[in-house]
């Protein structure tokens, strides 16, 4: 089976040019002949598609979450569902049954699985969709999208990843690379699990230095290799992202000066003719 290299492009801040960076950093592999696929892994809000000039058309496949289902008559109210949800998404009153709070459940099934009454079961519910775009040759988008209004979409982005895999797999792909949400919630911690390293995008600000050192500490958490991406860099105060590189011991791979070219190309979905 051939080993696909999975590279993560994320950030702890919004706005920091992350996913102009995932598709700069695609458009350059696939000029040097790499067969790649970039997965957009913001399934809330995606918008690699957009800034490349692609439409979403027909979904190819719809993802699913299990949620628990409580059969009152085997429920004895001993609470142990309660206290092993970590989420916090099973609420019980005194002598009452407990209920599911679906908005903090992040469909893990420890409940159903620990339940020694057997009284919780999983109901799968339709939570989002994936879509394939061929872009060019040799470059594939695949898209997940989540179900307007729900609150734990980690579910959406590790179903998005596993059939980006699984694709990958069947093109004999060289690349992968997996735009993230930005923060360090359950949706990118699912994208950065099992990825061979992750490059951090990032700006010179007060914010940016801030969330970086949040993006750091879970990538050390989770133990990615990371490498910093800096755009922007000619723009505000570059010492205090160099000054987290040193402290961290980790390298700033690249720095993108402000661009009025990529700025024109990416509010007109145009950044398919770009690279680093």
């Amino acid at each position: 089976m051939k080993k696909i290299k999975k590279i993560a492009i994320t950030g702890g801040k919004g706005g920091t040019g992350k996913s102009t960076v995932a598709i700069l950093l695609a458009n350059k592999l696939n000029k040097e002949n790499k067969k790649i696929i970039l997965c957009d892994c913001d399934v809330e809000c995606p918008n690699d598609y957009l800034l490349i000039g692609q439409k979403l058309k027909k979904p190819i496949k719809n993802t699913y979450t299990e949620f628990p289902k409580l059969i009152k008559p085997k429920c004895k109210k001993c609470g142990i569902c309660v206290k092993s949800c970590s989420s916090n998404a099973i609420f019980q009153a005194p002598g009452q049954y407990p209920i599911f709070i679906k908005k903090l459940c992040s469909g893990c099934g420890l409940c159903w699985n620990i339940c020694p009454f057997k009284a919780i079961v999983p109901k799968k519910e339709k939570t989002g969709e994936i879509f394939i775009n061929k872009v060019k040759k040799n470059y594939w988008l695949i898209t997940g999208t989540a179900k307007t209004g729900l609150e734990e979409t980690g579910p959406v982005v590790r179903e998005t990843k596993k059939f980006a895999l699984k694709f990958a797999q069947k093109i004999k792909a060289d690349v992968i690379l997996f735009d993230t949400a930005a923060g360090t919630h359950c949706p990118v911690i699912n994208a950065l699990l099992d990825v061979n390293f992750a490059y951090l995008v990032t700006e010179p600000t007060p914010l940016g230095a801030y969330d970086l050192c949040l993006i750091l500490d879970l990538c050390q958490k989770l133990k990615v290799p990371t490498k910093i991406i800096l755009n922007r860099a000619n723009l505000g105060e570059k010492k205090n992202i160099e000054k987290i590189a040193k402290d961290y011991k980790i390298k700033i791979e690249q720095e993108i000066p402000f661009s009025k070219k990529i700025v024109k190309a990416y509010s007109k979905g145009q950044l398919l003719n770009f690279d680093f």
